[in-house]
């Protein structure tokens, strides 16, 4: 279940910290007194990094201070979580990251960094649906459709997604998994590229976030055969999930969560992640995400508990996805 977003303003009480006492390095009074660099792993323009500027420029206003995004692309996200993971703990290096973190473990087999050890927490931010989209000439109407297509035509189906260890890359071994039928997977830099490929008639066959395909949709430049999240969209509520149209239990969403490095002082991980969780129930902005079907995770998965537990749960769910496809990014 996923709360409802509720109309605010982008106001945030601006809270200040004193010095770190016990643990940790010594933090002036006042922090921030510098700005704060938002690490994304991914091309600017992309989902995560129009979320990553979305709430930059309003935690800015809560800060005090401007909160900078930093792109760090390369390596399935890998880049922007290894240097993270080295930067200095001072509470002015964040990093936003997706899925990537929990599937990262299993698709590295030389990885620089341990996700469920080298960080701090802060929260989880937004779950982004997905899309099983076509190119508009694919003949399949519906889904039902498609799966006879699938069946009959299987290897010459081609299915892009954004790169190895991206969310789109993870759906499309699920979707193959699922429907039992070996596919023809196309590997792009990043979710621009696949779409493009999508749009131009070069592949068949993408599952992407609803943040990057609803535009499209409404459209009528690509064919829609279905969404990935457990329970129908408010975005798309006459579109039936891929669970009920025959894949059982297929839920696939892309899920944020924001990180500091290890040691970094309590006071900063609170006052950037009390910025974060206030901004988040102010829908004068996250209108525009609520209208291209993202959702606010429940409170319980907005603390730093809640997104260790949920990056534990979910490392544990596609290790042996990853495994059993036998696909490996290094």
């Amino acid at each position: 279940m996923y709360r409802i977003m509720k109309k605010t303003i982008f106001t945030v009480a601006g809270i200040v910290l004193a010095a770190t006492t016990a643990t940790g390095p010594a933090m002036a009074q006042g922090y921030p007194t510098k700005p704060i660099t938002l690490v994304v792993p991914y091309s600017a323009g992309g989902p995560t990094d129009v979320l990553a500027r979305m709430l930059g420029v309003v935690m800015a206003r809560s800060l005090g201070q401007s909160v900078v995004v930093e792109n760090k692309t390369g390596a399935g996200g890998t880049l922007a979580a290894a240097y993270t993971a080295r930067a200095a703990p001072d509470g002015y290096t964040f990093l936003i990251h997706h899925n990537g973190m929990a599937t990262a473990p299993a698709l590295y087999r030389r990885l620089s960094y341990k996700p469920l050890a080298d960080f701090e927490y802060v929260s989880q931010v937004l779950d982004v649906p997905m899309t099983l989209i076509g190119r508009k000439d694919l003949p399949p109407k519906n889904f039902k459709e498609l799966l006879v297509h699938l069946k009959s035509h299987g290897d010459k189906i081609n299915l892009a997604h954004a790169g190895l260890g991206a969310v789109s890359h993870l759906c499309s071994m699920l979707l193959r998994q699922a429907v039992g039928t070996e596919l023809t997977t196309v590997p792009y830099q990043g979710t621009g590229p696949a779409l493009n490929a999508l749009l131009a008639g070069q592949v068949d066959l993408l599952c992407d976030q609803t943040t990057a395909t609803i535009p499209y949709i409404k459209a009528q430049s690509v064919k829609l055969y279905g969404v990935t999240s457990s329970t129908r969209l408010k975005a798309l509520p006459d579109t039936p999930t891929l669970s009920e149209q025959g894949l059982a239990g297929f839920n696939v969403v892309v899920w944020h969560g924001i990180y500091a490095p290890k040691g970094t002082p309590k006071e900063a991980l609170e006052k950037f992640g009390a910025a974060l969780k206030l901004a988040l129930n102010d829908p004068s902005a996250t209108q525009r995400l609520t209208d291209l079907g993202a959702l606010i995770p429940d409170d319980d998965k907005l603390s730093p508990a809640g997104l260790q537990t949920w990056l534990q749960q979910e490392t544990q769910r596609y290790t042996p996805v990853i495994k059993t496809a036998g696909q490996f990014a290094d």
